[in-house]
């Protein structure tokens, strides 16, 4: 499907761009087209994999005019761009939406004018029940991509919504691993607290399964296990034999106990696709009349998607995923 193509990365300096580059480089793609703001770390990129079909491209997503000249010839796009730290977007939450809101409609909107043919955008677990600045930047932007979905006739525009991605930017476990390196106490929030587990490799498969599988509008979900924090600290202290002492600081700004894959109201009506859950968009128009008489009976069984009721990693199984990451590899010189 990729063969030829030439795809878009936005953000594609980050965790999940690196990722992609790493799957894509050695296939039959075209070109890759890396578009950020930070020329250092394009620099970077540049030197490391010194790849004739990556291309960079300076710009911000908050400025439609650098976007648009990103987005000639391009056929695919994964959308990743964004302010994801959720104690920094709870005290600039305009900058949140700047990027997150403002920054997806000026991606789409390039899309649509180039004939793009579809767009995957990067959502979060933060999005739904959303509490915190930086959930509800990413809900308003999962909104913008459904209703642009509505109205783009040749561009199909879909989303992926995913929980924490283990050992990327903003990830717990580096500072894990830098505290225990360092001889310093592990910070830990609260150690009841629940997370999603997933390694980066598995955020590029559901990108990938969306880009295969939705319509437009959709939002795709991977049944991702979690853990604890107590215990996903306890399997970063065995891995690196340490017997580093734990401080509680308490949950930080914005910060919940557990998060939401699916809510309740999404699970009306979302399909189970084995490894996956679609969340159709509600293609219904403002003419409510015509749905008084009949409604959607067909749902998945499940009442909400949480990192408290899905599959718990225990110690051991948190240490095997772990060692799948690149990250912890070459930290522990394996």
């Amino acid at each position: 499907m990729f063969a030829g193509a030439t795809l878009l990365i936005t953000g594609g300096t980050g965790s999940f761009g690196n990722a992609a580059l790493k799957r894509f480089l050695d296939t039959d793609i075209g070109e890759i087209r890396v578009f950020s703001r930070d020329e250092k770390k394009q620099d970077d990129m540049r030197k490391e994999y010194r790849n004739s079909k990556i291309k960079f491209c300076i710009g911000d997503v908050r400025d439609l005019r650098s976007v648009k000249t990103a987005m000639y010839g391009v056929d695919y796009v994964f959308n990743a761009a964004a302010l994801k730290q959720v104690p920094s977007c709870e005290f600039f939450p305009m900058e949140a939406v700047k990027t997150n809101v403002v920054g997806t409609d000026n991606v789409l909107t390039a899309a649509i004018d180039a004939g793009v043919k579809k767009v995957v955008c990067l959502s979060t677990d933060k999005a739904a029940y959303p509490i915190n600045a930086m959930g509800i930047s990413k809900a308003m932007m999962e909104r913008v991509f459904v209703a642009k979905s509505r109205a783009a006739d040749k561009t199909l525009i879909c989303g992926t919504r995913y929980g924490n991605v283990m050992c990327s930017r903003g990830s717990v476990i580096p500072l894990f691993a830098e505290q225990i390196k360092n001889g310093k106490p592990l910070t830990i929030t609260d150690p009841g607290m629940t997370r999603f587990l997933m390694n980066l490799s598995e955020a590029v498969d559901l990108v990938l399964f969306a880009f295969r599988n939705a319509a437009p509008g959709d939002i795709m979900v991977q049944k991702a296990p979690a853990s604890t924090i107590g215990e996903l600290a306890q399997a970063v202290k065995e891995l690196f034999g340490a017997d580093t002492p734990i401080n509680y600081i308490g949950i930080r700004h914005g910060e919940k106990r557990y998060e939401t894959l699916l809510t309740r109201e999404e699970c009306l009506h979302a399909s189970d696709l084995g490894g996956f859950y679609r969340v159709p968009a509600d293609n219904r128009d403002l003419n409510y009349e015509q749905y008084f008489e009949q409604g959607n009976t067909e749902r998945v069984t499940l009442e909400e998607f949480t990192s408290d009721n899905t599959t718990r990693l225990n110690v051991e199984q948190i240490k095997e995923k772990l060692l799948a990451t690149e990250y912890i590899r070459k930290e522990l010189g394996v």
